[in-house]
């Protein structure tokens, strides 16, 4: 019976432990709004990017992804940013997505315009860069360089000859 109680407070100290975990984590994730205003952007590709990634202004955090859907009728992903209150964007803006660096974090980074009048709370920023697939950059690389070798030798007599 004594081993019981033992085995029944282990269990709820790892709850407890657990459940202020939860707590923490909730109150320290920038997910929701913080009372800023939101913006729309739309891309072909969005690979990595992730509810809550940083949106980053000349490499300083200035938002947070806060919804990701598929535009049933253009087939693009729609990305909805809560930017920080005080941050005003020129409505000629654009919007790319970038990586931290070969392994890094992926982000969205936003590049100033010059307009003189500014996106509002629900605007879209209208100039988009989807997100690069380094896979297939990798593999068309590879490829292209073992093809063009192959017609090196072939050119430098190494192939067979025509009779």
């Amino acid at each position: 019976m004594g081993g019981n109680l033992v085995e029944t407070m282990i269990g709820a100290a790892v709850l407890a432990v657990a459940g202020i975990f939860v707590a923490f984590g909730y109150s320290t994730s920038s997910i929701t709004s913080d009372g800023g205003f939101r913006l729309i952007a739309k891309f072909n590709r969005v690979d990595g990017l992730t509810l809550g990634s940083d949106v980053r202004v000349s490499g300083i955090k200035v938002g947070t992804v806060i919804d990701q859907r598929l535009d049933p009728n253009t087939y693009q992903a729609v990305i909805e940013l809560d930017i920080h209150q005080g941050v005003q964007l020129p409505d000629d803006s654009s919007a790319k997505i970038t990586s931290e660096g070969l392994l890094g974090a992926t982000y969205l980074s936003l590049e100033a315009g010059g307009s003189e009048d500014y996106l509002q709370s629900g605007d879209e920023i209208r100039f988009t860069q989807g997100s690069i697939d380094l896979m297939s950059l990798i593999s068309q690389a590879i490829y292209s360089s073992g093809s063009s070798s192959a017609k090196d030798g072939d050119a430098a007599g190494g192939g067979a000859e025509k009779k």
